[in-house]
């Protein structure tokens, strides 16, 4: 029955549903490593997966009853987490199984990392260096200015920003501008290392000036980290990412938490536009690296340096992996929901309560900016916040766009200052009122 299923479920640390809590894979290694038949199985596979005709290999049946026995495992559930001290030996152990399973490759890959349960909201709480900022200044300020200020005050940002972009700038002859390789490197450690709060407001600022938009496109100095003499095919480059372990489970953790859904209300899984900016930044520092196309303040458009020429018959699958970066309403929606200072929150703790809706903010002038402090000079004098908008609870409305749409709805009616739902309000009062009878009825019906 059901519940034998679920009680059994339980007692083997699985929820109902059939899925085991998920450990990270360096421990879920050790523990297959102290049972013998896990472990034989584990190394059957792993000669499997080194066979140079790897799908004849995976043919085998010795092959794949080291799969059907390494499934019932804790190999099969681990997952590892972004930054952690092991996080190449985990998404080695990772792939180790998961290669295993999928028939060649697919086009989009399941995340190796643990899901992100935080939101936006946590990072704006957690940025209390801008409050009490008089709004009337950050309307005529220039935001990503702002957030290399806000950098320099903190130590750790200061100077792995200061590293990437020594690194990224220095040139190495006539003839190679600098080293890629170091400069991807630095930048990986900037993202990964600094708190959210400073690396977001860095990459995802809002901007109403080109000057300011050229900044935020200038923020990993594309001309080391991104450009290159030629744009290699999209695919390539995909195909190129997936032979390194890191590579791949950045992207397939951007592909997770990116990837458009249309029965959400904002176009992203879940809602959850932290997941997807953190994903975002993720691949950054790999040779995946997206970054702003232009500095145009029309649209936000950002893609991989690659192009779909020379697909050939496999044009219509480059065109979709590209639209992933170019057209993706999710990452657009969240990447302006940041810039706005807004998160999309479901579930309001009153939710018969009205919810003011952020003040509509009138376009004014920027501050003069210089382009080249953003690479070179640390400006240390007073702040102003990132955002137009005061933090706090609040209802963002965005409806999901198709992927061919490019503009984006940002404010809703200026008019139109609160929002409730009345007849949400009297459904709950009429359920109220059922429940509170309940008592009764069964008491009449039991006489």
């Amino acid at each position: 029955s059901i519940l034998n299923k679920i009680l059994h479920s339980l007692a083997s640390g699985q929820d109902p549903h059939g899925w085991r809590t998920p450990v990270d894979c360096v421990r879920a290694n050790e523990l297959c490593a102290a049972e013998s038949s896990c472990s034989s199985r584990y190394r059957t596979l792993r000669q499997c997966l080194a066979g140079r005709d790897r799908n004849t290999m995976l043919a085998n049946k010795e092959c794949q009853a080291a799969l059907e026995v390494l499934q019932e495992s804790p190999l099969y559930d681990c997952r590892c987490k972004r930054g952690m001290k092991k996080e190449l030996q985990c998404l080695q152990i990772y792939w180790s199984i998961h290669l295993g399973l999928t028939e060649g490759e697919e086009f989009y890959e399941a995340s190796p990392y643990e899901p992100v349960t935080s939101r936006l909201s946590d990072i704006f709480r957690l940025a209390s260096i801008f409050s009490g900022m008089d709004p009337a200044t950050n309307s005529k300020s220039n935001h990503c200015l702002d957030a290399a200020k806000a950098c320099n005050l903190n130590d750790n940002c200061k100077r792995l920003r200061s590293v990437y972009i020594s690194t990224c700038s220095k040139e190495i002859s006539a003839t190679e501008h600098c080293n890629r390789r170091k400069c991807h490197k630095a930048l990986r450690q900037f993202f990964d290392r600094v708190p959210s709060e400073y690396t977001y407001r860095l990459l995802f600022c809002s901007c109403k000036d080109q000057a300011c938009a050229e900044r935020r496109r200038q923020t990993i100095v594309p001309s080391c980290s991104y450009e290159d003499k030629e744009k290699p095919n999209c695919l390539d480059l995909r195909n190129m990412c997936r032979t390194d372990h890191l590579c791949r489970s950045r992207l397939a953790d951007f592909h997770t938490n990116c990837q458009v859904s249309f029965q959400s209300l904002t176009s992203c899984p879940g809602d959850n536009y932290q997941a997807c900016l953190g994903s975002y930044a993720g691949i950054i520092g790999f040779d995946m690296t997206p970054n702003y196309i232009d500095s145009s303040l029309a649209s936000i458009t950002v893609s991989p340096w690659c192009s779909c020429r020379g697909s050939g018959n496999m044009e219509e699958e480059c065109e979709k992996f590209l639209r992933d970066f170019t057209e993706n309403p999710c990452l657009r929606n969240a990447i302006q929901a940041f810039g706005n200072g807004t998160d999309v929150n479901l579930s309001p703790k009153n939710p018969s309560q009205p919810v003011t809706l952020p003040p509509k903010t009138e376009k004014s002038p920027a501050f003069p900016d210089d382009i080249n402090d953003s690479n070179t000079i640390y400006d240390t004098s007073v702040i102003t916040t990132c955002t137009s908008v005061q933090v706090g609870p609040r209802l963002r409305l965005l409806l999901p766009l198709h992927r061919r749409h490019t503009q984006l709805t940002t404010d809703i009616m200026p008019d139109q200052k609160t929002f409730v739902d009345q007849k949400a309000s009297g459904s709950r009062h009429s359920a109220r009122g059922i429940l509170s009878a309940l008592p009764f009825l069964l008491m009449k019906l039991a006489l």
